[in-house]
């Protein structure tokens, strides 16, 4: 995905007559459209060449492309380990991996922060979203919404280069992840309580914070994860989530992925599942 939108926007940016906004509209549908379409048609001939068992397997083969959830532990835990080292340079090279801020420079707290806040936006883009539009829309649909988040990391950037080319990306980003995102705040909650964290800080913090982030999507699964672990997430000059601004350490990085970790297998229990049985009988009434 990454390649074919880096080459279309150099095809877009060729064509004479068309506006920014215009490239970014068509860059963003073609993408995204184009993806889901393939996606069906091709599982589509699998199945009436090969059969059931084959589209099942290429299925699954396919999903399991749009979503992971190990990759938020394979990316958060060596940041935890090289805190618990004391080891703030190799952690602060480990969080450039997965935030767009600068990291050269950032104390403990705000390492051990942008690993957390990058643990709870993870649960939403790499987990819940791709399963929501899975249950809804099957392979096509959680193909679809990667292509949209492939899209919001590579041209939504409010820079001069991309604020007109990346607009319709950015705003398919938001609209996609709205409902996940609340969903995987409120699982959070019950993720806390479950495994024993603060649940009622979480819900406190959710409901008092969540629109302190630029992003209307972002702030709720942050939010609620600051209030679940006491403490507060801050990026600095943009927003603070959450009270307690002291006694940030490696431990509150793997407690959000076991947060993280219970939230996801528990929208998997009580919303994939339901909602597959949801759609799965209105096909079949129609």
């Amino acid at each position: 995905m990454g390649a074919v939108i880096a080459e279309l926007v150099k095809v877009l940016r060729r064509v004479p007559f068309l506006s920014e906004k215009t490239r970014g509209a068509i860059l963003a549908l073609v993408l995204v459209f184009g993806f889901s379409l393939i996606t069906y048609f091709v599982l589509d001939v699998i199945r009436i060449s090969l059969g059931l068992i084959a589209l099942v397997v290429a299925s699954a083969i396919l999903l399991k492309t749009t979503f992971a959830l190990q990759t938020l532990k394979r990316f958060a835990e060596p940041i935890a380990q090289s805190l618990e080292n004391q080891d703030l340079e190799s952690a602060r090279k480990d969080l450039q991996k997965i935030v767009g801020r600068k990291t050269q420079g950032l104390d403990e707290a705000h390492v051990v922060s942008g690993a957390v806040e990058s643990v709870a936006e993870g649960i939403v883009d790499g987990i819940t979203s791709p399963l929501f539009y899975y249950a809804l829309l099957g392979v096509p649909g959680s193909v679809g919404f990667r292509a949209i988040n492939t899209l919001d990391s590579m041209v939504a950037y409010r820079t001069e280069e991309f604020l007109d080319l990346g607009w319709m990306s950015a705003k398919l980003d938001t609209l996609a992840n709205y409902i996940p995102a609340r969903l995987s705040a409120l699982l959070i909650v019950v993720s806390s309580f479950m495994l024993g964290e603060d649940w009622k800080g979480s819900l406190r913090i959710l409901r008092r914070d969540h629109g302190r982030t630029a992003s209307v999507n972002a702030g709720w699964p942050m939010s609620a994860m600051a209030g679940a672990l006491n403490i507060q997430l801050e990026k600095v000059g943009n927003y603070a989530l959450g009270d307690n601004i002291g006694n940030r350490s490696f431990d509150h990085v793997r407690r959000s992925i076991r947060i993280a970790k219970v939230s996801s297998y528990f929208f998997i229990a009580a919303i994939l599942l339901p909602l597959l049985a949801v759609t799965s009988s209105f096909l079949k009434f129609w």
